[in-house]
C-alpha cells in the first residue's frame, strides 16, 4: 500500500514569518511601529467564506474487487469472460459444459433450488430479474409457483441451458448490478467447484485510506476535488466511509486507517485513467460569511496578539484583532469597529 502524503493548509504558527507579521512582537518585546503610509499599499477587509482544507493520496480504480465461485457438480468451465470485460443482467460470466451462466442483479446469492412451492425473498429477486429482462406471465412476489417455473423454462431455452423450470446454486452470478471482470482465477478446461474470477462495478471510484486522525474531515455526501495525474481537477462526492480501521506500513511506521470511497458523477472528466494516483483535498474546515483581510496587513503586538492598520483619508489607526482561521493567503479577523470594505495597510 502507497504511503499517504498529508499536505496541510497555511495555519497557525506556519503564517508567523509572513512579510506582514514582525518576528519582535512574539517574544514580549516593544510593540511594532506602524507603518508609514509611503510604504504602504492597501487591501479591503472582505466578508467571505474561508475553507483550510487538507489534500491527501488517493487511488482512481473500479473499488474492491469481490470474487464470483462456480458450483459443484463436475462440470467443466468452457468459456470465461476476459478482464476489463463489462457484463451486465442476463449476460454470460462463464460457461460450463457450454451452458453460459448469466447475471443477475440482486444482494442475495442463489444458496438454494428454487422450484415450485419456494417461498422467500430470493424467488422474489429472481422473478424481478427474469421481469427486467422481459419475460412474463407470473406475478412478481415471494412465490415461486407454476407460472414463474414456466418463465424460467423459456428464460433456459434461450440461454441454451437444460429446461428445468428450476434455479439450482451455481445457474447464475448475483451482483448489485452491472460488473467489470478484474482478474481471471481458472481457465477453460478446469472443473468446476471454485473461483472463476473476481469483479468490480462498472464505474470508476476513488478510495483514500484517511488516517482516523483526519476522519472528522470524512462526511457522506461532503463534495471533495480530485486532481488527476495530468493535474486536471474534478469534483467527487464522499459515498462511503469506512467503519473499520486497519493498521498499515511497516511496523516502525504503522499508522490506523479507514477507507474512504468518492464517487465522480462526471465519469468523462476522467479521461482513459484505470487504476491511477490521485490527489483528493478535503475541507478540513470551513468558515462562513467572515471577515478576512491578508495575512500580510498583521501586525504583531507586544502582548502576542495582533492588530492591523486602517486606513482612511490619508490617515491611519491601529485596530486590535482576534484572528481565526487562516487559509490560502488570508486570515479571519474580528475586531471592534472593523468593517467590511474598510481599507487595510500591506507592505509594498
Amino acid at each position: 500500500m502507497r504511503p499517504r502524503t498529508v499536505v496541510l493548509s497555511v495555519a497557525g504558527a506556519a503564517v508567523l514569518g509572513t512579510a506582514g507579521v514582525a518576528a519582535a512582537g512574539l517574544g514580549g518585546a516593544e510593540p511594532v511601529t506602524p507603518r508609514p503610509t509611503t510604504s504602504l499599499e492597501t487591501a479591503a477587509v472582505e466578508r467571505t467564506t474561508l475553507v483550510d482544507s487538507r489534500s491527501l493520496d488517493g487511488t482512481l480504480g473500479y473499488g474492491d474487487p469481490s470474487t464470483a465461485a462456480s458450483g459443484g457438480g463436475g462440470g467443466i468451465l468452457t468459456w470465461v469472460a476476459a478482464p476489463g470485460a463489462s457484463i451486465f443482467r442476463g449476460e454470460a460470466v462463464y460457461k460450463v459444459d457450454d451452458a453460459p451462466v448469466p447475471l443477475l442483479y440482486g444482494s442475495l446469492p442463489i444458496y438454494r433450488t428454487l422450484a415450485s412451492g419456494s417461498e422467500g425473498e430470493d424467488v422474489e429477486q429472481l422473478e424481478r430479474n427474469l421481469r427486467a429482462l422481459g419475460y412474463t406471465g407470473f406475478t412478481v412476489d415471494e412465490t415461486y409457483d407454476a407460472y414463474t417455473a414456466a418463465a424460467v423454462e423459456r428464460w433456459q431455452d434461450d440461454l441454451g441451458a437444460e429446461e428445468t423450470g428450476r434455479i439450482a446454486p451455481g445457474s447464475a452470478v448475483v451482483a448489485s448490478g452491472a460488473i467489470r471482470v478484474a482478474e481471471r482465477k481458472a481457465s477453460k478446461g478446469e472443473r468446476t467447484g471454485g473461483p472463476v474470477l473476481t469483479y468490480t462495478g462498472t464505474t470508476r471510484v476513488v478510495t483514500v485510506d484517511l488516517e482516523v486522525q483526519y476522519q472528522q474531515m470524512a462526511k457522506e455526501g461532503a463534495t471533495v476535488t480530485v486532481e488527476l495525474p495530468d493535474d486536471s481537477t474534478t469534483k467527487g462526492t464522499i459515498t462511503d466511509v469506512g467503519k473499520v480501521a486497519e493498521e498499515t506500513g511497516e511496523r516502525e511506521e504503522q499508522t490506523t486507517t479507514i477507507e474512504v470511497t468518492i464517487a465522480v458523477k462526471k465519469q468523462k472528466s476522467l479521461g482513459s485513467y484505470d487504476k491511477a494516483p490521485v490527489e483528493v483535498t478535503f475541507a478540513a474546515d470551513r468558515r462562513k460569511d467572515v471577515l478576512a483581510v491578508p495575512i500580510a496587513a498583521l501586525l504583531a503586538q507586544a502582548d502576542g496578539g495582533y492588530a492591523v492598520q486602517v486606513v482612511s483619508g490619508g490617515s491611519t489607526r491601529t485596530v486590535p484583532v482576534e484572528t481565526g482561521l487562516f487559509t490560502e493567503g488570508k486570515v479571519e479577523v474580528t475586531g471592534a469597529g472593523l468593517a467590511e470594505g474598510m481599507k487595510v495597510g500591506v507592505p509594498s
